[in-house]
């Protein structure tokens, strides 16, 4: 799978949830749990970007790494704000639809180039 479609992915993940947060202001949500959100549903496309200017497969691999490790975070955030009523059971779905593809295929990535060594 080609990383550009992965940083596509990932940009419009970003994209979804900078407009939910936007979105969960206005109703007064907890800026805590929006910062949280913001922050790590952002930081996935923002770490696959950066690998492309890794400086070698180790770096590579970490930057990847580092972007599932915000995409299991994001899901957390995801599930609290469904579990306590602030998210729809169709929006959170969605998002963790998202969240699910963009794993799978940062797994793949990371699986792969381990294999290479």
């Amino acid at each position: 799978m080609s990383n550009s479609v992965l940083r596509d992915k990932t940009k419009k993940f970003a994209k979804k949830i900078i407009l939910l947060c936007r979105a969960l202001k206005e109703k007064r949500v907890e800026s805590a749990i929006l910062g949280q959100l913001l922050r790590c549903g952002t930081s996935i496309g923002a770490n696959v970007h950066e690998a492309q200017y890794a400086q070698g497969t180790k770096d590579f691999i970490s930057k990847f790494e580092i972007a599932l490790k915000e995409c299991n975070e994001c899901e957390y955030w995801l599930v609290l704000l469904l579990e306590i009523g602030d998210l729809d059971e169709e929006e959170y779905t969605t998002l963790k639809n998202d969240c699910i593809g963009i794993r799978r295929m940062i797994v793949s990535s990371v699986t792969t180039l381990k294999n290479k060594d």
